[in-house]
C-alpha cells in the first residue's frame, strides 16, 4: 500500500529549532567526534515519494542529511542506515500489516534515494519494526565501536526516528534528533516529535550545530 502523499510545510533551515517549544532538557550534552556515530533512518524511495522534493521540508532535508554524511565520512565517524526490506513475510512483518498493509514490494522501493546512496564502508542495518535497535544489531555495533552518541536524521519522525531515540536513550546512548533533518507527516507531527524528544530522552539539534561538531577535527587541523 503506497504512503499518502504528504503536503509540503515549512521548515527553515536558517531557523530549524523554532519548531522546538520544549527547551532541552540534556542542553549541557555535547557531539563528540569520538563518542558519535550518525542514523540515516529509512530514507528509502518507498517513504519518501511521498514528499515533494522541490519543498520543505524535503527540499531542505535531503541536502542536510547529505552534509551531515559527508562531514561523518571525513571525520571517520561511523554511518549506519536503517533499510525495509521489500516484500516482507507476514510472520516477519507481524503487527506492521495491521497498520501499514504489506508495506514496500519491489526492490526500487527498497533503494535508498538516490542522493543518499550509501558507499561501501557505511553499515547497513536490515530494519523490522519502528526501531533502529530492534531486531538489528545496531546496539552491539556501536558497542564494537566504542560510541554512545547518535546522530538521527530521517523518516518519519514521529515514528521511527523518535521511537529510535528511545531506545537510545534506554541503552545508555545519547540521542540527538536533527530538528531539520528529520521529515515528518506535518508540522504538527514535527513538533511534537521535536518537544517529546527534548523533554523525556534527547537533546535536539539544528544541522548546523551537528555539521559543526562533525568539522571540528577538520577546524583543528587548520588551525
Amino acid at each position: 500500500m503506497p504512503i499518502p502523499a504528504i503536503a509540503p510545510y515549512p521548515l527553515s533551515s536558517s531557523e530549524p529549532l523554532a519548531l522546538l517549544s520544549t527547551p532541552n532538557t540534556a542542553e549541557h550534552w555535547n557531539i563528540d567526534l569520538n563518542r558519535c556515530a550518525l542514523l540515516v533512518h529509512d530514507m528509502q524511495n518507498y517513504f519518501i515519494e511521498a514528499y515533494d522534493r522541490n519543498q520543505a521540508p524535503m527540499a531542505t532535508v535531503l541536502p542536510n542529511i547529505q552534509a551531515l554524511i559527508s562531514a561523518a565520512d571525513d571525520a571517520e565517524v561511523p554511518v549506519f542506515y536503517s533499510v525495509q526490506p521489500p516484500e516482507q513475510k507476514t510472520a516477519r512483518r507481524g503487527l506492521l500489516s495491521d497498520f501499514w498493509g504489506k508495506g514496500m514490494q519491489t526492490t526500487q522501493d527498497a533503494q535508498v534515494v538516490e542522493e543518499l546512496t550509501p558507499l561501501p564502508h557505511h553499515h547497513l542495518l536490515t530494519k523490522w519494526r519502528y526501531s533502529a535497535f530492534e531486531r538489528t544489531d545496531l546496539r552491539q555495533a556501536l558497542a564494537f565501536e566504542g560510541r554512545d552518541q547518535l546522530i538521527i536524521t530521517g523518516v518519519y519522525g514521529h515514528m521511527g526516528c523518535q521511537v529510535s531515540a528511545v531506545d537510545a536513550f534506554m541503552n545508555d546512548i545519547q540521542p540527538f534528533l536533527v530538528a531539520d533533518g528529520i521529515a515528518d507527516f506535518s508540522a504538527e507531527d514535527h513538533q511534537r516529535t521535536l518537544n517529546w524528544v527534548a523533554a523525556r530522552c534527547g537533546k535536539v539539534v539544528a544541522a548546523n550545530e551537528a555539521l559543526n561538531a562533525l568539522q571540528a577535527r577538520t577546524h583543528e587541523v587548520r588551525l
